[in-house]
């Protein structure tokens, strides 16, 4: 296995570009291909989760690149398609939902893991609709077969909010396909920015979403192209640039993200700023460097920013006394089991760390112990967040460094810019 060796590091600063948002782009990419009109793009995500989508819409007849879009006015054009997916579940669920409305034939598969992550609570709303949808391998997951029908919305579609926030953008994404129709979520919602993403993008696009609590009304009325979408930095990617600030010294200033982010996991400045750090923010930049003391012990509810969460759990490694991580239960079902992953991998560093079922306990060692070989489970943010442990002065390794690629493809470059 490829592993990349990264040196002992005590300085952090200076500036990084971010790279498109992911969520923002594969939502933009989906909604573009089904307007009516060209959507011209700037500052689209490049890494392997939009280069599959990209290579879906373009298998379901819609003529796009990474700069502009032809939208299909309505339902793809192809109306049979074997769509391979990868792990981007960005990709995989709305794309579940919008071709059960398509009427059409299509087989929807990924990677192993993306076999392992459920998806019976989105299927189970699809077919409440009349949708034909049938397991292809385990009941509950993916591999799909998707059947051509005619799905009608005669009253609220229910979904579960508590294993994952893409089964509602799913829904919402498609359902003007279908001639409109509500949603009501049941139970508590994870990851509730995430969803605001998608209604954000939608209205771009001439879909208003109508919000009263849990229940989500969209209208009847197809997507409209605005002309030109810009796509803003990636705010889950800013937060290891601004956790090496807090780190080792700083500044750093993360660019494409700042104040006036729509992006949730913008709010992981709260966390640095809860923990000792100092954070500035410009409409468009955010800055951190280290505060006056050593960084303080946290205790803290991270549910509405699942992503930059991890983040938090490496920066625990350099807290003044023990941390915990809560209500972080849809991390299990993520690019690989990332509670029981992280709890791995920060015992090699000398971390006590107590595993629950939707949190995280973290006593930082008294001294990182050097040389250890991070395992990362085919997850861009384990490799990412993991190579922080070199601004505590120790070597690390990370093993398949490669899988940055799925958001950020130029990472550890940018990392090496600013150490």
């Amino acid at each position: 296995m490829k592993a990349l060796a990264l040196k002992p590091a005590r300085r952090a600063q200076g500036v990084v570009r971010l790279p498109g948002s992911k969520s923002i782009s594969n939502r933009v990419l989906l909604l573009a291909a089904l307007a009516g009109g060209e959507t011209t793009l700037h500052g689209l995500l490049d890494a392997d989760d939009t280069k599959v989508m990209l290579e879906a819409l373009a298998r379901l007849g819609v003529q796009c690149d990474s700069r502009s879009v032809h939208g299909a006015g309505g339902p793809f054009p192809a109306k049979r398609g074997e769509l391979f997916l990868g792990n981007a579940g960005t990709a995989f669920r709305p794309l579940t939902a919008v071709l059960a409305f398509s009427g059409g034939e299509y087989r929807l598969s990924g990677v192993s893991r993306m076999h392992e992550r459920p998806i019976r609570d989105l299927v189970d709303a699809l077919r409440s609709a009349g949708a034909q949808i049938d397991y292809l391998g385990n009941d509950g997951f993916p591999p799909l077969a998707i059947h051509a029908a005619k799905p009608r919305i005669p009253q609220p579609l229910h979904i579960r909010g508590d294993t994952s926030s893409q089964f509602l953008s799913a829904l919402l994404m498609a359902l003007p396909l279908a001639g409109g129709g509500t949603v009501v979520v049941d139970g508590d919602m994870v990851s509730q920015p995430y969803v605001d993403i998608t209604v954000r993008q939608m209205a771009r696009f001439g879909v208003q979403v109508g919000e009263e609590g849990r229940r989500y009304r969209v209208p009847a009325g197809g997507y409209r192209s605005p002309g030109s979408i810009s796509v803003e930095g990636d705010a889950s990617s800013a937060s290891y640039f601004l956790a090496a600030g807090a780190i080792a010294g700083g500044p750093v200033r993360v660019e494409g993200v700042g104040r006036d982010s729509i992006q949730g996991d913008v709010r992981f400045v709260e966390v640095l700023e809860a923990i000792g750090a100092s954070v500035t923010m410009g409409d468009s930049w955010i800055e951190a460097s280290r505060g006056n003391s050593a960084l303080k012990a946290f205790d803290l509810d991270l549910n509405h920013i699942p992503d930059a969460a991890m983040t938090a759990a490496v920066l625990a490694l350099f807290a003044d006394g023990p941390c915990r991580i809560r209500n972080i239960a849809s991390w299990r079902v993520k690019e690989t089991d990332r509670i029981a992953a992280m709890a791995q991998e920060l015992k090699k560093l000398g971390a006590g760390v107590h595993e629950g079922t939707d949190s995280l306990g973290i006593v930082p060692p008294a001294k990182l112990n050097s040389g250890v070989a991070i395992d990362t489970y085919d997850d861009h943010r384990m490799a990412m967040c993991f190579s922080l442990v070199a601004l505590g002065g120790v070597a690390v390794s990370i093993n398949d460094p490669d899988c940055v690629a799925k958001t950020f493809p130029d990472y550890f470059a940018a990392l090496a810019s600013i150490t």
